[in-house]
């Protein structure tokens, strides 16, 4: 029986605008960059990825350019001709000549994942070993740096049941501002929604110290990344005194990282990434650390759009335990769509399709519209 064979791989950069400035500690975001990959394959059948950072070069050491170029001349030549039907020796075959480029690497495993999955018929979340629930409950980012806007926003959210969990981006500000526009926020809308912060490694540990404090105390749900990732004792010794829970996010760069801050004790959750770790396959040995520690998980996001979201979330649905949910909501993030059948929010979740492979058909004229010339 022969084997269908990767034919071309071929990438665009894709400009896509947001409905609003999103401000994150290290970058104001006004529209949302995509890398698309497309993997055609002998048997006719293509397969789509997408790898998305943010600002540029502002978040990690991967832009849409770099991701683009490195695809083309170093991804695309290892992996023409090779059985596009072997994730794992195409994956493999990646590792033996390719460092880090984990973005990269994601869309590429997302591509491949997807062709599969239509070759079979089946859905990508079964390639995964089967889900054991179909939607996730999806958090949403307060990033108008505004407290009257943020409270507006998240009341008008949970009136169009869409998000109960409200994620607030802080540590650019004055602390003492940023825990003020929290409490707040908490405040106002008390027990009917979950408050959470990101800080994006801005604090020192001695801001960390009382901060974390602070915040517990009034009902914050946990801290994520308070703290340089390179200050791993630091770390460790503010998981031990906060008494709001701290995620690591920027912390973990690799499926190494993982394992090497659950050995510390350096945080009691992780945030699942799969362009962090390498793709869907990879993002799943990162939880499988997590839980063989006792270490919490949260369904993470680069606010890629819908191919890149569906991609995490046909991974997250095989998860056993999601404790802290999912922030999968990039997509809303976004004014204009590339596929046709755009992912489907209602109820505070993120249904994931059981349609093959991701679920997705690209909009070609709509693609055409906003790709990069």
């Amino acid at each position: 029986m022969s084997h269908p064979l990767i034919e071309r791989i071929s990438t665009l950069i894709v400009d896509l605008p947001t409905i609003r400035p999103h401000k994150l500690a290290m970058h104001t975001m006004q529209q949302q960059t995509l890398v698309i990959i497309r993997l055609q394959c002998s048997d006719g059948i293509e397969g789509l990825g997408e790898s998305t950072t943010i600002g540029g070069l502002a978040y990690c050491n991967e832009s849409p350019e770099s991701i683009k170029q490195n695809i083309d001349s170093y991804f695309a030549p290892l992996l023409v001709g090779q059985d596009a039907s072997n994730i794992n020796a195409a994956m493999q075959r990646l590792d033996k000549v390719i460092k880090g480029n984990t973005f990269a690497r994601s869309g590429i495993e997302s591509a491949l994942l997807d062709a599969q999955g239509k070759r079979l018929g089946v859905a990508v979340s079964e390639l995964l070993g089967g889900r054991v629930r179909d939607s996730l409950e999806v958090a949403w980012t307060l990033a108008s740096g505004d407290t009257a806007r943020d409270i507006a926003e998240a009341e008008q959210m949970l009136d169009l049941r869409r998000h109960r969990i409200f994620k607030l981006k802080i540590g650019a500000n004055e602390v003492a501002h940023d825990l003020k526009h929290v409490i707040a926020i908490k405040r106002a809308l008390g027990e009917r929604a979950s408050v959470r912060v990101d800080v994006n490694q801005y604090w020192d540990e001695s801001q960390a110290i009382r901060a974390c404090q602070v915040l517990g105390d009034n009902g914050i749900d946990l801290v994520e990344q308070p703290i340089s990732r390179i200050n791993r004792a630091g770390q460790v010794r503010l998981n031990q005194r906060s008494p709001a829970p701290i995620m690591a996010d920027e912390s973990i760069e690799s499926v190494e990282d993982a394992f090497s801050l659950a050995a510390d004790g350096a945080a009691s959750i992780f945030a699942l990434k799969i362009a962090k770790n390498g793709g869907p396959r990879a993002v799943l040995r990162t939880a499988q650390i997590a839980e063989a520690a006792g270490i919490a998980l949260y369904g993470g996001t680069m606010l890629e759009g819908s191919i890149g979201t569906l991609a995490a979330a046909h991974a997250f649905v095989t998860l056993n335990k999601l404790t802290w949910h999912t922030e999968l909501f990039g997509p809303l993030l976004l004014t204009e769509e590339i596929v046709i059948e755009a992912p489907v929010y209602r109820d505070f979740a993120l249904h994931v399709p059981r349609t093959p492979g991701l679920g997705l058909t690209l909009d070609e004229e709509r693609l055409a519209f906003f790709s990069r010339k």
